[in-house]
């Protein structure tokens, strides 16, 4: 359930301002509890009599007349329709700000390094939710013995947050944003490139992941579906723009190792968890009803009739079979080419530019360091044999 302030938690300069509005005597107690209260946060009527009979905060002097009439010009002084207000709620107004900047800038055109500015402003937002968390449970979240170059306080940076046992981020919540940390502290000290398709899938998890811990911590209210429309898309997909799309957007081996070395600790569970890294299919819907045509985008439940037709046609697509280059000769032996020889096929390969990812005929393995090839890479070696006969047979 969302945290809900406590009643009568008057901030020190909101007992300032209403000790100056009860000293104009202008206002009864109803209308000055009005200032401070909206749907997200309620205030117990006592506060204000108590204020006014000095039982509580007796030691706050009150605000000056120019205080009061800077309030009260500015009141409600809210942000939006969320109904956040400055200055209390400041950390959860950038948190979402930051998070809606990384969202706009990932989806704006004509940006040539959207991850990387995604990930530093997404780093920002989970640090000031968490900080806002932090400051409502009254958990001090300030380093104790370090200090900013100026002398100032040095607030708790993610990685500490995430590691507090009471911050009740989910596990592979956690683990998205750890992961989102390690290709930071890897892309902020070389350059990269070609990674925005890479990570797609893990910043989808993030997104939704900020939405999810705003909701449930802070109201339904904040939620950012609305404000986040979805973004349209200029192009279609067909099988040979799909393998220039990946033939472009090969990521850098450093950023591969990363990846590499951080999701080795992980288990095959974690690395399905939606929550660490969501992947999604999109397929052409031809709907013969004019209501179910017009939805633009319709989520279907994995183990329905049609989320199981969908998952058979991503299947068909993406999970091909993978073949070592010893499977492949031993292939090729079984279909009558016993002379086809492993140096053989090293030499068809580099003469086709078969590791070519554009020409579809394999991938990298699972391995670093490691290929495989695909059905149609076997094909075309049997292609290449019958071509040769007298010299493989």
């Amino acid at each position: 359930m969302a945290g809900r302030r406590k009643a009568s938690n008057l901030e020190r300069w909101e007992v300032a301002i209403v000790k100056g509005l009860l000293k104009t005597k202008k206002y009864n107690d109803q209308e000055i509890l009005a200032y401070f209260t909206r749907p997200n946060r309620t205030i117990n009527h006592r506060a204000i009599g108590e204020i006014r009979a000095e039982k509580k905060h007796a030691s706050i002097r009150a605000a000056s007349d120019e205080d009061v009439e800077d309030f009260l010009a500015s009141w409600p002084n809210i942000t939006d329709q969320a109904g956040l207000r400055i200055p209390d709620d400041e950390l959860l107004i950038k948190a979402r700000e930051a998070m809606i900047a990384a969202v706009h800038t990932f989806n704006g055109a004509g940006l040539y390094f959207r991850a990387e500015i995604f990930i530093v402003t997404v780093i920002i937002a989970w640090t000031y939710i968490s900080h806002a968390w932090f400051k409502r449970a009254g958990i001090n979240y300030i380093y104790a013995n370090a200090r900013t170059p100026q002398g100032g306080d040095m607030y708790w940076d993610l990685s500490k947050c995430l590691r507090h046992n009471e911050i009740p981020i989910p596990t592979a919540a956690k683990t998205n944003l750890e992961f989102l940390i390690a290709i930071r502290h890897e892309i902020e000290h070389r350059m990269t490139s070609r990674i925005d398709d890479t990570l797609g899938s893990h910043f989808q998890a993030c997104c939704m992941n900020f939405n999810e811990f705003l909701k449930s911590e802070f109201g339904t209210h904040h939620s950012l579906e609305k404000r986040l429309p979805i973004a349209l898309q200029f192009v279609s997909f067909g099988a040979a723009q799909r393998r220039n799309l990946k033939r472009l957007s090969e990521p850098p081996e450093n950023l591969t190792a990363s990846i590499a070395a951080f999701e080795e600790n992980l288990t095959d569970a974690q690395k399905a968890d939606p929550a660490y890294r969501m992947r999604t299919a999109f397929v052409q819907l031809l709907g013969n009803s004019s209501a179910g045509s017009d939805q633009t985008v319709q989520f279907i439940k994995a183990d329905t009739e049609e989320g199981k037709a969908i998952n058979q046609i991503f299947f068909k697509e993406i999970q091909k079979n993978r073949h070592t280059a010893t499977a492949v000769v031993d292939k090729i032996h079984e279909a009558g080419f016993p002379r086809f020889t492993t140096h053989n096929h090293t030499q068809l390969w580099q003469r086709l530019d078969g590791k070519n990812p554009g020409k579809g005929y394999g991938c990298r393995g699972d391995y670093k360091g490691t290929w495989v090839w695909f059905d149609n890479w076997i094909q075309r070696v049997l292609e290449h044999c019958e071509a040769n006969r007298e010299r493989y047979s």
